[in-house]
């Protein structure tokens, strides 16, 4: 006899702990009685409502409003109508029938306003802060246009007419800024962009890992930027900028420059410079640019350059068909923020801060000037003139503010200069490409400029052959050496050089040449020493990791399809990167200093890697040596201590594997009973067939000879 089983006293037994009317048997969803205090998860309409985030939106919010327009009669709204839509169309893309002048139906006249709306509200955001409707726009000698924005009216009508004084807000204490410097491992952080997400991590380098300290998904629409000594990161929008710090990274502030392109940090952090440029409107048009110049504390606009592209894209600062290099301003070095100046049509305009004006009000006059550098520790400027006429050409170091030329020097036949400061200021190594006599070929020398020795005295050397191509320069970044990779094959070699003998004595020295090496790329560790030979790209990332100080190689090593070298700033970890350049295999090795792989980390569409800069040392280059010096003495301690942190990483795997059986063995005993009841409503359900053993049907093919026939051949 078959019972016939009632699936809803069944699903009742499995799951107990169901509110009466389980499973919704002849009731309404509308009268199901929870357990008091408990929602089991299921929300009325009124817990929709109160939980829901409301953004409300007049829907006005892309239209704005044209005030002062002249009060036309009737016969000529037609007339100024177009000169509205003229108006409309320099502000952005305006909707169909998107522009409305009313007219007095009492005086026959217009009301003297227009409301315009815009396809975006962003259009309407930039219109906004136009410079040419800002101040007002010179209609006629009678009329100056100005605009606002259509959701202001009923934002001043609610205004109340008594004035009441507001409660101060009470003080809130901020984050610090500089809590990351306190980690107890003394673990560097750096910013990673991939696919919509941004994260800041630790690097422990020790554990071989990175925790995560921080992540956000569609942070920024285009690229982050840590500020010169790390306090800040930024991160770009449509509307503007913005400026993040502390250890939850709260906004600090934001920066109001639609469509923003690029930006740039004072080396003091005290301003930040954001650029865009606008596409011609017709043919005779030219790109227009705008930088603004920004207090970054009081998000206060302190000036704006704006014109023609051509006017900035000179010497130096021309890329490829007309286009702008960044930065098109330089800022001088030291920790004042002091000045900053762009290059013109033979002159270079320095600007002083805080004011933002010229300097002396007026540029340096230079003819023909084609680049300058500020110096990274103080305000020095190294300019370079090309040659005109009869005049040659000319490498000067000034003294700012006082425009003194400390150094100069002339040359004849120059092809091509390129200026490169050491990180200290020390030295300023210029390299000359000149013509030979028959203009077929140049020749490479090297003028370098001693600027902390008396009287800035001058260094002239050549390679061993001037004639080959040099690849790459790169100064020691604590330390008077320096590294040329050159030679005109596939697989160039590497010279090391010195300014100074073991007495101290100045004077270009050859250390050591390494031949024949797959590099295209060389990176300096921060606090010198150590140096990466990298062959990245079309190299396939090869990796060497050279001790300068022993000249010899630590370890040689492969990251495919690297496209990049990224030292730490402590100069313990070297990071290689695969970005989105490559179209597989992204992702970030991280390795010691000696060349040892740490660890990896695969990121699918990595934009982005980025190490969070230090604070520089407080302590003096004397106290710096000392300790360089006397390392021995507090490397036990730390040994010690690196010793006790690699048990507690151990102890930390244990804990965790631990951790998930005991969740395992939970999960187990709480689905007990229901694997119980489970098995019998099986048992109930399959009856006799429950106590089958399971089987498994397979097919098997079998041949069968069924005849067997032999014939004769006959090869006639």
């Amino acid at each position: 006899m078959v019972q016939d089983i009632d699936p809803f006293s069944v699903a009742r037994d499995l799951f107990p702990d169901m509110p009466p009317g389980f499973p919704f048997e002849n009731f309404e969803l509308e009268e199901l009685i929870l357990p008091d205090g408990d929602d089991l998860g299921i929300k009325s309409d009124d817990d929709d409502i109160k939980e829901e985030d409301v953004q409300t939106q007049s829907g006005f919010g892309s239209c704005i409003v044209i005030q002062n327009l002249p009060k036309a009669p009737e016969e000529k709204y037609e007339k100024l109508m177009n000169v509205v839509r003229t108006i409309a169309s320099k502000l952005g893309d305006v909707r169909d029938n998107g522009i409305f002048m009313p007219l007095d139906e009492a005086t026959k006249l217009t009301k003297g306003f227009a409301f315009v709306e815009l396809a975006r509200k962003e259009d309407a955001d930039a219109a906004l802060l136009d410079e040419r409707f800002i101040n007002g726009y010179q209609l006629d000698k009678n009329h100056k246009l100005t605009l606002c924005r259509f959701d202001d009216f009923d934002k001043y009508a609610k205004v109340p007419d008594e004035y009441s004084p507001l409660e101060p807000a009470p003080y809130k204490q901020p984050e610090n800024l500089h809590s990351w410097l306190a980690d107890k491992l003394g673990r560097d952080q750096y910013a990673m962009r991939h696919g919509d997400n941004t994260m800041v991590c630790f690097n422990d380098g020790k554990r071989g890992r990175a925790d995560v300290a921080f992540q956000r998904e569609y942070w920024t629409e285009s690229f982050v930027q840590w500020s010169p000594q790390g306090t800040m990161l930024a991160t770009m929008h449509r509307q503007g900028m913005a400026v993040w710090g502390g250890p939850s990274f709260t906004r600090l502030n934001r920066f109001a420059h639609p469509n923003v392109r690029l930006i740039d940090f004072s080396p003091n952090e005290k301003y930040i410079l954001s650029y865009t440029s606008h596409e011609p409107v017709s043919a005779r048009d030219s790109f227009h640019v705008l930088i603004n110049i920004w207090d970054v504390r009081a998000g206060k606009l302190l000036r704006k350059f704006e014109g023609p592209a051509d006017e900035y894209a000179v010497g130096s600062s021309a890329g490829p068909n007309g286009a702008l290099k960044w930065p098109v301003f330089k800022w001088a070095g030291g920790r004042d923020d002091l000045y900053f100046a762009r290059l013109g049509r033979g002159k270079i305009s320095i600007f002083e801060c805080p004011h933002m004006g010229l300097l002396g009000k007026e540029s340096l006059k230079l003819d023909g000037v084609q680049d300058f550098e500020w110096s990274p520790s103080e305000p020095l400027l190294a300019a370079y003139s090309a040659e005109q006429g009869n005049q040659p050409a000319r490498i000067v170091v000034y003294k700012i503010p006082e425009r003194i030329e400390l150094r100069q020097k002339n040359m004849l036949n120059v092809s091509d200069v390129k200026l490169y400061w050491h990180p200290q200021g020390t030295y300023l190594a210029v390299k000359v490409e000149a013509w030979t006599k028959t203009k077929k070929s140049t020749t490479t020398s090297f003028q370098i400029f001693c600027v902390k020795d008396k009287d800035v005295p001058l260094e002239v050397f050549e390679l061993k052959n001037n004639k080959e191509r040099v690849i790459n320069f790169a100064w020691e970044p604590k330390g008077h050496r320096f590294a040329v990779v050159h030679g005109d094959g596939p697989r160039p070699s590497i010279s090391f050089f010195t300014m100074r003998d073991d007495k101290n004595r100045l004077g270009v020295r050859e250390l050591k040449v390494l031949d024949n090496r797959a590099c295209n790329v060389i990176s300096w560790s921060p606090q010198g020493r150590n140096i990466v030979l990298a062959g990245l790209k079309n190299f396939n990332g090869q990796l060497e990791f050279f001790s300068v100080d022993e000249m010899e190689t630590m370890a040689t090593a492969e990251h495919f399809m690297a496209t990049d070298v990224e030292w730490d700033p402590t100069g313990r970890y070297v990071a290689t990167v695969v970005s989105h350049v490559q179209q597989m295999e992204n992702g970030v090795n991280m390795w010691s200093f000696g060349g040892r792989l740490l660890y990896s980390t695969q990121r699918d569409k990595l934009y982005q890697f980025s190490w969070r800069p230090r604070m520089p040392s407080l302590l003096p280059p004397e106290k710096e040596a000392e300790i360089a010096k006397n390392l021995k003495q507090y490397t036990k301690r730390y040994d010690e201590e690196d010793e006790q942190l690699l048990m507690q990483a151990d102890a930390d795997v244990l804990q965790e594997r631990q951790r998930a059986l005991d969740e395992w063995k939970a999960f187990v005993e709480s689905r007990r009973n229901y694997a119980a009841l489970q098995l019998d409503f099986k048992r109930e359900l399959y009856g006799a067939r429950f106590a089958e053993k399971e089987f498994s049907i397979q097919k098997v093919m079998v041949e069968q000879v069924v005849d067997v026939k032999e014939e004769p051949y006959n090869n006639k």
